[in-house]
């Protein structure tokens, strides 16, 4: 008889064993409905724990394990920005062409901190550098300069956010952009993108809207629009939403989005994003993933991300 899914409660209890899961992993291994359950339970921090237990008793990597079956189980084993930089390979080469929407997505959605770690555990797996290999793509693409530009922003993570820099950089983009006629001076908007952390970009785009009574519209680089959006709607968990409920109904040739934005959130604000997106399209998450997807592992997966719960 196959265990009842409430039987997993591993985490919460006092006398939580890594041992015990593993065995449960091991022993389940043909029941995937089982391993989603069991895995998604589970805090990030846990699974990493488990992912070395399992190695220790069973002499398996969990992540190569999974990574020639259930494909979309590694994710949760691996740090995030390991995540982020296997989600950056994906983007860079996919089977239809590089998703420049992703790597966007993964530059300007984490802490500068964070793409610092990103960028190492990406040369650390692929042997190659994330910020070259970006500047490699062929044919050439518009995209290519605002990425590099972001991909350089992490250097500035160690730098206090300041209201003083913000109010400059607002100032020197609108009187390099509106403020005066002619084109609008790239290299200036490429200098502030490359040497500001996101969050410094976000307040400087605050302070340009305070100053000059609207957002900064004059973007000369392709790319940069898109960046902008993902800067302003990030916060408010829009961009989750609309990218979720774009790969569930299939407008979007990003769908790897679905399992990228749900696992990236899923224990930061999914309560939120589920709110979010019942109030938006009227319907609850976990009903249009059923409705939309078919029935197997990745749909049981996909519905226990949407409806799991932050883990203290």
């Amino acid at each position: 008889m196959a265990p009842k899914a409430n039987a997993v409660s591993f985490s919460r209890t006092e006398g939580f064993g890594f041992e015990s899961v593993c065995r449960e992993i091991h022993d389940s291994w043909v029941e995937e409905k089982r391993l989603v359950q069991v895995l998604v339970g589970l805090s990030h921090a846990e699974c990493r724990k488990v992912r070395e237990t399992y190695m220790e008793v069973y002499g398996e990597d969990l992540v190569q394990k999974f990574d020639s079956g259930l494909r979309f189980l590694p994710c949760l084993m691996l740090d995030p920005f390991e995540r982020d930089a296997v989600f950056a390979r994906e983007a860079l080469h996919g089977n239809h062409g590089v998703n420049y929407k992703a790597l966007v997505e993964i530059f300007t959605c984490r802490k500068s901190s964070h793409v610092l770690l990103i960028l190492q555990a990406y040369h650390a797996k692929y042997r190659s550098q994330l910020d070259l290999d970006i500047a490699s793509i062929e044919p050439p693409h518009p995209y290519q300069k605002m990425l590099m530009a972001l991909s350089a922003s992490h250097k500035a993570h160690h730098a206090d956010v300041s209201q003083h820099i913000a109010k400059c950089d607002a100032r020197r983009l609108f009187q390099t952009g509106e403020g005066r006629p002619g084109a609008i001076d790239e290299a200036v908007v490429l200098e502030i993108f490359s040497k500001r952390s996101i969050a410094q970009l976000k307040l400087t785009f605050f302070s340009y809207k305070h100053i000059y009574g609207h957002s900064y519209t004059s973007f000369p680089i392709d790319g940069a629009v898109l960046t902008f959006q993902f800067l302003k709607n990030e916060d408010s968990g829009e961009f989750e939403d609309a990218a979720l409920y774009g790969c569930l109904k299939g407008t979007t040739n990003d769908k790897a989005a679905l399992v990228r934005v749900m696992v990236s959130r899923a224990e930061v604000d999914m309560d939120e994003i589920r709110c979010n997106f019942k109030k938006k399209y009227g319907v609850e998450l976990k009903n249009v993933i059923c409705e939309t997807t078919p029935e197997g592992s990745c749909r049981d997966f996909l519905v226990a991300l949407a409806t799991k719960t932050a883990i203290c």
